[in-house]
């Protein structure tokens, strides 16, 4: 089956809906359902997965809304840009570090109050339409990632065909649900950005936060839940990120002159790296590590198809098998892209951040994640249409490998089937 692996990023996320709007538009999936059973995604992907998923009956449709979704945002749409909100944030903040050891307790969970997103996400969603794509065979499974904060686990809440996958490991964990707006809300909550999200469970709430927190193998949860091929939509342009480690070590004739060095960086570029660290490296060392796992399995005779026979109930060995990935990424830097539009951020939004201090140009990730607004997200989902539509070809190459697979793993699964069957009715 088809895996669809959408990553983490904030506002970045437009771009995702850029390069599916560009997908649904190849003349083979006109009014057809979508090409990808299998749906997972982790904060700004979960919202575009979900969205995605909802629609999978039509698959351009569904993404022409999702761009379209993306293409009208405001950052009150996301979280509160009032003076109230944004000072009691700040005083909470200033009670919490002046009285908080005094008084045992502390009122601060987050930087923004993220309440507006939780109903625009209400009424823009359509989870109501999972169920059907499911039981219509459009659908297979969506799965959307979110973080514990009481244990630290990673947990994966599926929502598909009866007797899907189901796996625990040390510090994941996956939990079949009807997909709500809380799990996707809890799952884009970026953390001490956004609050945490309580999702009810049989020992009362307990608190997520971004599902991008453990995900360090995003392709994994698509792969799992039994996806032969992974299309990944990343949001870090790998030519931006070469070219500040380049600098780094002083080649390329870029950056700063030799024995300059490279400035102190602010509050805000850290910040700015420590999303890095949650949101954009993971993908890419994720492909490279499953091209490795290919490798070693073609190497000792396994054959690019899923394994057709389930591993033994109650083994702990799962069966490996070769999986092809597939990825689009940025052609630009985001963060650049982001600097043009910062000044569209709410005004007392931009004081806050100028007080974090100013990164240089292509470090400036921070204001890249958080500038919901219209004009910086609808240039993104331009971006992403290109993108995809320079490598067409390739895609839709790529998507029709994986449909015949499926076909022949479906054919070749209902061959032993019946064959099992036959056995038991012999005996």
């Amino acid at each position: 089956m088809l895996g669809l692996v959408l990553t983490a990023g904030g506002a970045r996320g437009a771009y995702q809906a850029g390069v599916l709007k560009r997908i649904g538009e190849i003349p083979s999936l006109a009014g057809a359902a979508s090409p990808f059973p299998i749906v997972t995604g982790a904060s700004a992907g979960a919202i575009n997965g979900t969205a995605i998923a909802g629609r999978a009956r039509d698959f351009r449709e569904a993404t022409r809304e999702l761009a379209r979704l993306w293409a009208g945002l405001r950052v009150e749409n996301v979280f509160r840009t009032d003076a109230f909100s944004l000072s009691a944030g700040a005083l909470r903040f200033v009670r919490d570090m002046a009285l908080g050891p005094i008084l045992g307790s502390t009122l601060t969970q987050a930087l923004l109050d993220a309440a507006p997103l939780r109903e625009f996400l209400g009424r823009a969603l359509p989870l109501d339409g999972i169920a059907g794509s499911i039981r219509d065979g459009h659908l297979y499974a969506v799965a959307i990632l979110a973080t514990s904060y009481h244990s630290g686990r990673s947990f994966t809440f599926v929502q598909g065909r009866p007797g899907h996958p189901v796996w625990a490991k040390s510090r994941r964990v996956v939990l079949p649900v009807d997909l709500t707006v809380d799990h996707v809300c809890a799952s884009a909550a970026i953390p001490l950005v956004f609050p945490p999200v309580p999702i009810p469970s049989a020992a009362g709430d307990v608190y997520f936060g971004d599902g991008a927190l453990r995900l360090v193998t995003p392709f994994s949860p698509a792969i799992r839940l039994g996806a032969s091929h992974v299309f990944g939509i990343g949001i870090r342009s790998r030519r931006a990120a070469d070219s500040l480690w380049q600098e780094e070590l002083g080649v390329g004739g870029e950056g700063p002159q030799h024995g300059e060095g490279i400035p102190m960086p602010p509050m805000a570029q850290i910040c700015g790296v420590f999303l890095n660290a949650l949101f954009l490296d993971h993908l890419d060392a994720d492909l490279d590590h499953l091209r490795r796992m290919n490798e070693l399995i073609e190497s000792v005779g396994g054959e690019a198809r899923p394994a057709l026979r389930p591993a033994t109930p109650g083994a702990t060995a799962e069966p490996m098998r070769v999986v092809s990935p597939l990825v689009v990424s940025p052609s630009e830097d985001l963060a650049l892209v982001a600097q043009r539009f910062a000044h569209r951020m709410p005004r007392l939004v931009r004081l806050m951040l100028d007080g974090l201090g100013t990164p240089d140009a292509q470090s400036a990730d921070l204001t890249s994640y958080l500038l919901f607004d219209s004009y910086y997200t609808r240039t993104l989902v331009d971006i992403g249409y290109r993108d995809a539509g320079e490598r067409i070809d390739e895609i839709e190459a790529f998507l029709r490998d994986g449909t015949a697979a499926s076909r022949a793993a479906g054919a070749s699964v209902s061959r032993i089937a019946n064959e099992d069957r036959e056995e038991r009715v012999a005996g």
